[in-house]
């Protein structure tokens, strides 16, 4: 394959199971703006989140479970997510 090649996604579309990292600044609201961001562009599956904090409680990482429709709607989710200054990486 040439670099100039378009490569294939590797996830197929609609993904039931798609899970999310969202790593940011411990605080109050931190959890709720996360999930009330991917909510309105995803339906979460509220039985496998997961949530733990960084061992000097600086950063939290919040995992959902959505269910993805396509990249666009995954750009948006990380797009948002991003502006609101709390959120430091999303995987």
């Amino acid at each position: 394959m040439t670099d100039t090649e378009v490569k294939e996604p590797k996830i197929e579309f609609p993904c039931a199971d798609y899970p999310i990292k969202i790593i940011g600044d411990t605080g109050v609201g931190f959890r709720a703006t996360v999930v009330e961001i991917v909510e309105k562009h995803a339906t979460v599956n509220h039985d496998k989140n997961a949530e733990r904090q960084s061992t000097n409680g600086n950063y939290t990482t919040l995992q959902l479970h959505i269910l993805a429709t396509g990249q666009e709607q995954l750009y948006n989710i990380n797009s948002e997510l991003r502006a609101t200054g709390i959120v430091k990486m999303v995987l």
